[in-house]
């Protein structure tokens, strides 16, 4: 697992995915640090690598039938996860204040083995809103797949985590924050409408 974290933190920080700055997350808490796996998507290359490493752990110990990621973050992490896997690839959608189904013709059988896939976690939020829409189809979450886990432990899924590196950045209220963000702009870099970091 070290070798493995180290590489995907190398890429990571290759690809500008790890930024340094004044960051507001969706919790309203602000940091110096972002984490936006967006960055390593936009080389081909790099993230077939960390789909690679996240593959070759899940290869023999989680059989599944498919790869279920959230839109918008988790596309494309669990179209290249499932390449590797040599599954299918879906991905839920929702509008607002309604919870994630499937659209575009997507199934998922009763009895499959589903394995959820997401970028980066803090809460889980997101990625666990599609544990019930799975159960209601009959099928199984085999796992969770993703590659940064910011949760500091927090992220207690029903079903083995899969992740690739694990990531503490400090975060302050907006009160409290320390001089050396404190006169930079604050940045809201995250997908979800009107909030900051997943």
């Amino acid at each position: 697992m070290g070798g493995a974290m180290s590489e995907v933190i190398r890429l990571l920080e290759k690809t500008g995915a790890l930024k340094t700055g004044h960051f507001v997350l969706s919790s309203g808490l602000h940091s110096d640090r972002y984490c936006q796996c967006a960055a390593l998507f936009e080389h081909p290359s790099d993230a077939r690598r960390v789909a690679e490493l996240m593959a070759d752990r899940l290869r023999t110990d989680v059989p599944c039938d498919v790869v279920l990621a959230p839109a918008l973050g988790g596309v494309l992490w669990g179209y290249e996860l499932a390449r590797q896997l040599g599954v299918r690839s879906l991905f839920a959608e929702r509008k607002p204040g309604e919870p994630f189904s499937l659209r575009r013709g997507f199934r998922i059988e009763p009895g499959q083995r589903v394995l959820l896939a997401e970028d980066v976690v803090t809460t889980g939020g997101s990625v666990m809103e599609l544990v019930p829409l799975v159960e209601q189809l009959g099928a199984e979450v085999a796992g969770f797949a993703v590659i940064v886990d910011r949760s500091k432990g927090a992220f207690k899924p029903p079903a083995p985590l899969h992740a690739l590196a694990q990531l503490e950045f400090e975060t302050w209220p907006e009160d409290q924050l320390p001089d050396h963000i404190r006169s930079i702009p604050a940045d809201k870099p995250g997908s979800r409408q009107g909030a900051g970091a997943p």
